[in-house]
């Protein structure tokens, strides 16, 4: 008998950091972590890359094969960095060819951005004129933008440092993402902030973790909690927006 876990994932809209590829990936996490895209600490970018797969995966967002075809090309560059190189031989940089890519895609992406940003000066230089248009009611925004890509890639990174999960029997379980919510303003009561981590402590298994980064989530769209970080690579935080939070339970 499997375990049944409900959540209303298909109800969720976020506006998730928009990537054109891999390489616009790369490049987000070279610029996040603001190191030398000359020397790319390629442990730690791939790391974080598979992270960001690995969400993509369990959130059961597609997931190109280029993303898929860049992450094996990352592991074999690791790997290569790895292996002892003679000390006789002058050996090509393993990184090279990537360095190269990613080169090349900034120059392109930074054309792009420029002339998007004519065309929007051009835009505001020269109004539409149609009154029908300008009698239009301004579209409130339905989104928060935040910065989902760093969340998810902690919590891919989360996923594959726990173990797989055996299979087994057990009594059918509805895990939805209000007990989840319940759940992080239990461990909010008494206190404004908590790690991320602290999150999934109580059950492990992976589908309880997604329902609960799903809940997380919809916190975050709604404005109730908020995440931040000290430093690049501190612990990601959760904060409590409002001390009155409970009241946002009450209502849903």
């Amino acid at each position: 008998m499997s375990e049944i876990a409900t959540y209303r994932a298909a109800d969720l809209v976020f506006e998730l950091e928009a990537f054109d590829g891999p390489l616009d990936l790369l490049l987000y996490l070279i610029r996040k972590d603001e190191v030398d895209i000359y020397d790319i600490p390629i442990a730690q970018i791939t790391k974080q890359y598979l992270g960001y797969v690995e969400a993509c995966r369990e959130l059961n967002l597609e997931v190109a094969g280029e993303f898929l075809y860049m992450a094996a090309m990352l592991i074999r560059i690791k790997a290569q960095m790895l292996l002892p190189q003679p000390e006789s031989e002058e050996i090509e940089d393993p990184r090279s060819e990537l360095v190269n890519a990613l080169l090349e895609y900034r120059k392109i992406k930074q054309a792009s951005g420029m002339l998007e940003e004519m065309a929007q000066i051009q835009m505001r230089r020269y109004p539409r004129l149609d009154s029908a248009i300008q009698d239009l009611p301004k579209v409130e925004p339905e989104l928060i933008r935040v910065d989902v890509a760093s969340l998810m890639i902690a919590f891919g990174d989360l996923l594959r440092r726990i173990p797989h999960e055996a299979l087994y029997e057990i009594r059918p379980q509805e895990i939805t993402v209000e007990m989840r919510k319940e759940h992080i303003f239990s461990l909010l009561e008494n206190k404004n902030s908590l790690e991320f981590e602290e999150l999934f402590l109580d059950d492990p298994r992976r589908i309880v973790m997604v329902v609960t980064f799903v809940a997380i989530l919809e916190l975050i769209k709604s404005g109730v909690i908020r995440v931040e970080q000290a430093t690049c690579y501190s612990p990601i935080r959760l904060f409590k927006m409002d001390p009155q939070a409970a009241v946002f339970m009450e209502s849903t």
